[in-house]
């Protein structure tokens, strides 16, 4: 590590937008992202990760609408949603903050106050598309018609699927609003323009020196051939958003805010950590700033956003990292198929490690989409992760546990071996620095058949039923397991949560890289616990069920007009089926939230002499010091079911609405163990 200068990082994923939940084709870039940002820390680097949600426009305004609730009330609900579920997927921000922010409202005034200074903002009136119903212009996504180049049908005011074309709404054949179905006029206003070819010259050299993958280099030709237009930076009211200084009724239109949002969340987080901003961000800057993008917002990001530093006198990002969409089983994600999965609806049913490592393993420096193919998936957890990497450890451990006192060998029975392992830090390191995820998790998984392989090829097991041979049992696990560590420390970036178990295990201190250089000798280790279980194909179709469109939301998902569903009453139950629940009246004797849970409670509940421990998500409308001493009512009989944090060994009764949630209780008199009948 000596060798390796510190560098001083700043990471961004793109914002998420505050009017849905996170799903899996998401998820894609925060694990691309986490992943890279929690191998530079295991590396020694100072390395920050910022996002933010992206809470202005006009689809949150009409989605507040929909919903009965105000704009602020809507991305408050969502931002903690959001955090909920990237906490759960083990992604690991420094700063997860909001658009709709001091800091971000702060820069956004200085860097337009900046760019009109200099001379880089127009003025015009312009013929916009505007809704007669709704009274309200339309933004380019809520104008549907027919593709004024191809033809193709259903197609936004912005862009063309099918083809690939940008236009402006005006020129779309058959338009309609999304928002009420009217047919849209045209009216006119006064809007405000960003110069973009301004800064021709310096974004075809920024470009041209390596900060882009060649792929969207070669696709920002197309832009520049076509000429640079000037960019439309504002919105009239009404809009949910920053107004626009010395104009009032002209809002920040949402992508002008949204990039500067990594700055607002950054700001945030250095003054709360201390860390000086500019050093960051100035021009001269030696810091390294980096974004992590989809294909589809390229545009925003290599030509926009760089063009609007350099005019405001900021540094332009070190490199504007761009991927591919996620398919499933080789197809667009699909609500009616089942494989349009939420992030939580996969938390449901499968650990998040799953989902990261099979992302990791086809992850590359490319643009290609990536393909989440559900057998594959099954096959390459089931194999690599189960049956390559924890097999080492499970082999060895019970050895060295039951025989050894829990103590390792004194000495490397075969150095050589180790140093190959410890040989290939380089080529991962650099794999993983170049985002070659794929070829990392290769090579990782080359290593960890060799290390079966040495187990297979010295048999502690034969070993163990040998008099005498008690040395080599212990030389032989103890070898194993050292080898187990260092492909550990290759793998904490992608599966940290295994590794915090591995840590535990082994009795260490958090894994750094260069712990490789070292191998663990006359150590004590805790008991093995299994650190993973295979996954069965029964889990995907559980989960792709679930996630068929047409099945009841969370609560928190419903709109205010749904909080009774289109069928109010379920499916019926015979009374011989009802009689088989066993309803029984308990105390709640504890209460605690659950460490790394938004939702949930953990409580031990009293049955009359037996105590049983139960996790409901009720935090959301009930704090833990409160339910103490309070009578519920559980099902008794309810199979136990293995969550992340335990055990849940029945179900509480509540009643979930609109309204929030309300614990059912019994009347007083009642004890706990009685019989609800």
């Amino acid at each position: 590590m000596s060798s390796h200068p510190i560098r001083r990082i700043l990471v961004t994923s793109a914002l998420p937008y505050a009017n849905g939940p996170i799903h899996i084709g998401h998820l894609v870039e925060y694990i691309q992202t986490d992943i890279w940002v929690r191998f530079q820390k295991l590396r020694g680097h100072e390395c920050y990760y910022v996002c933010a949600d992206d809470a202005h426009g006009t689809p949150i305004m009409l989605r507040a609408e929909q919903d009965g609730v105000s704009p602020q009330e809507l991305i408050d609900r969502i931002w903690q949603e959001h955090r909920a579920d990237f906490a759960d997927f083990l992604i690991e921000f420094d700063n997860y903050y909001s658009t709709h922010s001091p800091e971000c409202r702060h820069y956004a005034e200085l860097i337009y106050r900046r760019l009109d200074a200099s001379g880089h903002i127009s003025r015009r009136v312009i013929t916009q598309a505007y809704d007669p119903e709704k009274r309200m212009f339309l933004p380019d996504r809520f104008i549907k018609g027919e593709c004024p180049r191809c033809g193709t049908a259903d197609q936004y005011g912005d862009s063309c699927e099918n083809c690939g074309a940008t236009y402006s709404p005006t020129d779309l054949k058959n338009p309609r609003s999304v928002v009420s179905g009217a047919t849209p006029v045209t009216k006119e206003s006064l809007h405000f323009f960003f110069k973009l070819a301004d800064f021709e010259t310096m974004l075809k050299d920024w470009i041209g020196g390596g900060s882009i993958q060649p792929q969207m280099a070669n696709k920002l030709d197309e832009w520049f051939t076509a000429g640079l237009q000037e960019w439309d930076i504002s919105r009239d009211a009404p809009y949910w958003g920053f107004e626009i200084p010395d104009a009032p009724g002209k809002y920040f239109y949402v992508w002008l805010d949204a990039p500067i949002g990594y700055m607002a969340s950054f700001q945030n987080y250095c003054d709360r950590a201390g860390l000086n901003f500019d050093d960051f961000w100035k021009p001269d800057s030696t810091a390294e700033v980096y974004h992590f993008i989809g294909k589809d917002i390229a545009y925003f990001h290599i030509l926009f956003w760089p063009a609007e530093l350099t005019g405001a006198g900021f540094r332009k990002p070190t490199a504007v990292n761009c991927h591919g969409f996620l398919t499933v089983d080789g197809q667009k994600m699909s609500k009616s198929r089942g494989t349009f999965i939420k992030a939580r609806t996969y938390l449901h049913h499968l650990r998040p490690e799953y989902l990261r490592y099979y992302f990791a393993s086809k992850l590359n420096d490319g643009i290609d989409d990536l393909d989440l193919n559900f057998e594959d998936f099954v096959q390459r957890v089931n194999s690599d992760l189960v049956g390559k990497l924890v097999n080492i450890a499970s082999r060895c451990a019970g050895f060295i546990n039951r025989r050894f006192g829990g103590r390792l060998a004194e000495r490397l029975a075969e150095p050589a071996l180790y140093a190959e392992f410890v040989a290939a830090s380089e080529s991962v390191a650099q794999a993983y620095e170049g985002r070659e995820f794929g070829r990392a998790m290769r090579e990782i998984m080359a290593l960890a058949d060799r290390a079966n392989q040495y187990i297979d090829e010295k048999k502690p097991w034969v070993l163990a039923k040998q008099a005498g041979a008690e040395a080599d049992v212990l030389a032989v696990c103890s070898m194993g397991l050292n080898l187990f560590r260092v492909l550990m420390v290759y793998l904490k970036p992608v599966l940290p949560g295994v590794a915090g178990d591995v840590e535990r295990f082994l009795q260490i201190a958090p894994l750094r890289w260069n712990d490789v250089d070292t191998p663990l000798l006359g150590h004590a280790i805790a008991e093995f616990k299994p650190l993973m279980q295979r996954v069965d194909i029964a889990q995907i179709a559980a989960m792709v069920e679930e996630s068929k469109e047409g099945r009841a939301e969370a609560p928190a998902q419903n709109a205010k007009a749904q909080a009774l569903a289109d069928d109010p009453i379920g499916p019926t139950v015979s009374i011989d089926e009802f009689a088989k629940v066993d309803l029984r009246v308990a105390r709640i004797l504890k209460a605690e939230a659950v460490a790394g849970a938004d939702k949930l409670v953990r409580l031990e509940l009293d049955l009359g002499g037996e105590t049983r421990q139960v996790f409901a998500g009720i935090k959301s409308a009930y704090a833990p010091e409160d339910l103490q001493g309070r009578m519920t009512v559980m099902v008794a009989n309810l199979a136990p079911r293995k969550m992340r944090f335990g055990v849940s060994e029945g179900m509480i009764l509540a009643a979930g609405g609109p309204g929030g949630i309300y614990l059912l209780a019994p009347d007083g008199g009642a004890e706990p163990g009685m019989r609800v009948k």
